[in-house]
């Protein structure tokens, strides 16, 4: 029994050993992983963590709205990525500049409309003005009338939607001026329960300045079944109705001119109708004018040129059409495509993605467009893509415009994009270089 005993207590012995052994190196190995982990952390946190001080040598400004500390610190910061306005509560739903681009408005889901001034990109701070909605609804578009003191906004409420114009009121100064007591905007005209309590998908404004316009403000209210409203953006009135026919609309916008309204629906084509103005300025009728056939599939979007003479559409179909509507389609002139791009941007297998949103620089040269959060810039001239930003918001893109103008970034002046998305975040983006297409 000894023999066998002293060889069992020997066995386990050596078993505890080879345990041991066995623990203490895998011990050490995880501890190694997790250092191994950990350096490359302590060497890229400079550059990851230090994201803003990148930005502020790179652009000579500063980006105080960055956390250093943010969960998405390990993402790549888009050099073409400018500034972020944020603030916002909630799901920013529109955006618009002021005609001068001096002023960007923002629509929120936490019922407030802001009104930023752009004195330049590069703040580490914006002023902005705080419009509080009537309680029960929140804002989801909004449209500068006239000028930068006077804006339209549709709202959103369980018993349909409304339109407001607010406009600042200017302080009456008696006995000198008195620029500190700025009074609040206020509601200067509104509708309830428009478009029969549908939701507004868009709201577009425009300058009239087309034929013997008066250059008075043309509004269009899109709503999500087949109506589209045009509205005087000064005075609230109705100036026209129209009815897209196509069992739902999915946007609609008017030229920068004031003659066309554009219609992207349901089906291929692309109705466009004109507004005719009297000889005293004022809206005569809305009068169908043509039709854009060449798609196979739904309008996603669409966008007109600066000079009111083209239009840029995107369809499910996997291409983008330019299509030139300068012509006598009084005589039964169709419009013509002068080019037809592919889509450039696919998902993991290949497959054509369609774009949700279209904004034509005012130059022409760079058409920016979205995917749910992937921001692309396309060169207008050739199709190709001058850049893209993946992940450009933490959510998808609910609006894009180009600023009209420039706008101070430093000691430059540029053309910036904004974007605003679900994520509760406005961006201001540079625009690339078309040479690199």
């Amino acid at each position: 029994m000894d023999p066998i005993l002293s060889t069992a207590v020997l066995s386990l012995v050596i078993g505890a050993v080879i345990a041991f052994v066995f623990f203490r190196s895998y011990l050490l190995k995880q501890r190694s992983e997790v250092q191994t982990i950990a350096k490359p952390d302590l060497h890229s946190d400079p550059k990851k963590h230090s994201k803003p001080p990148q930005h502020v040598s790179r652009k000579s400004h500063s980006k105080s709205h960055a956390h250093a500390s943010d969960k998405d610190s390990n993402k790549r910061h888009h050099p073409l990525d400018l500034n972020t306005l944020k603030g916002h509560a909630d799901s920013v739903t529109g955006l618009c500049f002021s005609p001068d681009a001096g002023n960007l408005a923002t629509a929120c889901s936490d019922g407030v409309v802001r009104i930023f001034k752009l004195e330049d990109a590069s703040s580490k701070s914006f002023k902005f003005l705080r419009i509080n909605l009537p309680a029960g609804g929140h804002p989801i578009a909004v449209a500068f009338s006239d000028d930068a003191s006077s804006i339209v906004v549709a709202s959103q409420a369980m018993t349909g939607c409304s339109l407001y114009m607010y406009e600042e009121e200017k302080p009456k100064t008696a006995n000198g001026p008195k620029q500190q007591s700025k009074l609040p905007p206020q509601i200067k005209w509104e509708h309830h329960k428009i478009h029969e309590k549908q939701a507004i998908l868009t709201l577009t404004g425009s300058t009239a300045t087309y034929g013997t316009a008066d250059g008075s403000t043309i509004i269009a209210s899109c709503s999500e079944g087949t109506d589209i409203t045009l509205w005087h953006g000064r005075t609230g009135k109705v100036l026209g109705h129209v009815d897209t026919n196509q069992l739902k609309n999915n946007m609609a916008t008017i030229s920068p001119n004031g003659r066309f309204l554009a219609a992207a629906a349901f089906t291929a084509d692309v109705k466009v109708w004109e507004i005719v103005y009297s000889k005293d300025g004022s809206v005569k009728e809305v009068s169908k004018a043509m039709q854009l056939k060449g798609h196979k599939s739904a309008v996603t979007w669409l966008c007109f040129s600066s000079n009111s003479e083209q239009i840029i559409t995107a369809s499910k179909d996997g291409s983008i059409r330019i299509w030139n509507i300068n012509v006598r389609y009084h005589l039964d002139e169709d419009p013509k495509t002068l080019k037809v791009f592919p889509i450039p941007l696919q998902d993991s297998s290949g497959s054509t993605l369609h774009y949700d949103r279209l904004s034509l620089s005012p130059d022409g040269k760079i058409l920016a467009t979205t995917h749910g959060s992937t921001l692309q810039w396309l060169c207008m001239e050739t199709g190709k893509v001058l850049d893209t930003a993946e992940k450009a918001h933490d959510g998808d893109i609910t609006w894009i415009s180009w600023s009209p103008k420039t706008i101070p970034l430093g000691n430059e002046q540029v053309v910036v994009l904004a974007t605003a998305s679900v994520d509760k975040k406005v961006k201001l983006w540079a625009a690339p270089s078309v040479n690199s297409s």
